[in-house]
């Protein structure tokens, strides 16, 4: 199912189109029950909870969480850090007090328990934890209870997955969502900050939305099993250009993963070392420069390509096939030269596909990575919109956007991806996907969900080499192919 990803602004509008309809309260009182069943689900009857609440409708919900979970026999406590400030979080603060709950006006010593809840505030936190609110962040931060956070962990920008003014605040294990999912809860900081993410809608519909989360749904197309009566024609041919002096491994692992994940035929085209001729590890391989190929299904280029004239004639031929590029690496590095390569985007008549890093993406926008970092989603789509391409702009919840404006974020993947040749495989299997006829768009969602998946799957988060991850990533697809089937 489709799980679609709501700005701050865009929750604002929801929340008060349903207000408008509902008895007050009635949305404190959900988010009270959804949080309260989230934790029944995870830990289980009877425990000890203490819920922190701020002075805001996130400390309300916390007071309403309250009140279910001592319905549901849980042994509850309260504090409270500040005055509630919203009429509804008064009337939850006040029921609670009022129906004999046990309501505390500073953190416990030794609160001796099992989950503590983060109730401090919600989305549109416009600046950084301090004082009492800093401190308590560390303290939940210090105890050996689980974290659950109420809609988004205190001091996390809701939309951007960064800390908000820089200072870290509170990380849970596991945070209940409300009215729609977040998008700074599943990149940058967010990844760490929010731990298992649960959605609920609170009963009410939500418009449609630019953003979504990237899963299977997303890229069907690519779940089709193959016809028996076929040959390796029918699924395409890759060129992979890259190479350039001391870097050859770098288009060897981005072709490796194409043929690993289906593409009829790869060709490797090593502007460095034009003597090389076989892949002792992969002999299906074939090596040719470009200007002896004829017609290709998809071109990947830029894999450890290098940045001297060679490089750059090579990119420049590359963008002169009327066939959808995947430019990654030295490619994005050499296209950041506008003198160099004025016009090439508006020439080039086929789809293309940008996959940089923070810092290749900063120099194609001209800004700085931390400028990038610190708006992952916006520095995507302008990037998209830029050079009128597909952009994959790796790291923690890699941003995947389409030129139209719409935008995805991938929630597979972790640290283990944290070495080297791992985006090399990534831009070969988008190029693998591409060259068997799926639609530029789902190759990139299908082949960074894929490409996540198989380090999820290796199970560290350390230790995996770039080599290894392809037949992961095609062991998932297989599986996938085979739950569509049953299914």
């Amino acid at each position: 199912m489709s799980i679609g990803l709501y700005t701050t602004a865009q929750l604002r509008a929801i929340e008060a189109d349903a207000q408008a309809t509902l008895p007050p309260a009635t949305l404190m009182q959900r988010a009270g029950r959804a949080a309260a069943a989230c934790i029944d689900a995870r830990y289980g009857a009877a425990r000890k909870v203490l819920i922190v609440c701020g002075p805001g409708n996130n400390g309300g919900d916390g007071f309403a969480c309250a009140a279910e979970l001592a319905a549901r026999g849980h042994s509850v406590a309260c504090v409270a850090l500040a005055e509630s400030t919203t009429d509804d979080a008064r009337a939850a603060r006040a029921a609670w007090k009022a129906n004999g709950g046990r309501l505390l006006l500073e953190l416990p010593a030794d609160p001796r328990c099992d989950v503590i809840v983060d109730a401090m505030f919600g989305i549109g936190l416009g600046r950084p934890l301090t004082g009492r609110y800093f401190d308590t962040a560390r303290w939940i931060e210090s105890r050996a209870a689980a974290v659950v956070a109420l809609d988004v962990p205190s001091g996390l920008d809701a939309d951007r997955g960064v800390w908000v003014g820089g200072v870290a605040g509170v990380r849970a294990d596991v945070t209940c969502t409300f009215l729609g999912a977040k998008p700074g809860l599943y990149t940058a900081d967010g990844c760490d900050a929010a731990g298992e993410v649960v959605v609920d809608m609170l009963g009410v519909d939500a418009p449609e939305t630019d953003g979504a989360l990237a899963q299977p749904d997303q890229f069907e197309t690519l779940l089709a099993r193959r016809p028996r009566n076929t040959h390796k024609g029918s699924f395409g041919s890759v060129a992979v250009i890259g190479g350039g002096a001391g870097m050859i491994g770098a288009p060897l692992l981005a072709a490796r993963a194409a043929l690993r994940l289906g593409a009829g035929r790869v060709y490797v085209d090593c502007i460095g070392a034009p003597e090389l001729r076989f892949d002792p590890a992969q002999p299906e391989l074939m090596f040719r420069g470009l200007e002896s190929l004829g017609d290709v299904d998809a071109i990947v280029v830029g894999c450890g390509l290098g940045t001297d004239a060679a490089a750059a004639d090579a990119l420049g031929a590359a963008f002169e096939r009327s066939v959808p590029l995947v430019v990654d690496a030295d490619g994005l590095n050499l296209l950041a030269d506008r003198a160099r390569f004025a016009g090439v985007f508006e020439a080039h008549a086929a789809a293309r596909v940008l996959t940089p890093h923070p810092l290749e993406a900063a120099r194609l926008l001209g800004a700085s990575a931390k400028e990038v970092q610190a708006d992952r989603v916006a520095a995507a789509c302008a990037l998209a919109r830029q050079t009128a391409s597909i952009v994959v702009l790796k790291g923690a919840g890699t941003v995947i956007v389409h030129p139209a404006g719409r935008w995805w974020i991938n929630p597979t993947g972790g640290p283990a991806l944290a070495t080297a040749g791992t985006g090399d495989v990534l831009a070969g299997m988008i190029g693998a996907f591409i060259a068997q006829g799926i639609e530029p768009i789902q190759a990139a969602l299908g082949a960074a969900w894929l490409h996540g998946r198989a380090a999820d799957e290796y199970g560290g988060d350390l230790g995996l080499v770039a080599g290894e991850l392809a037949s992961g990533a095609a062991r998932a697809l297989a599986r996938l192919r085979g739950q569509r089937t049953q299914a």
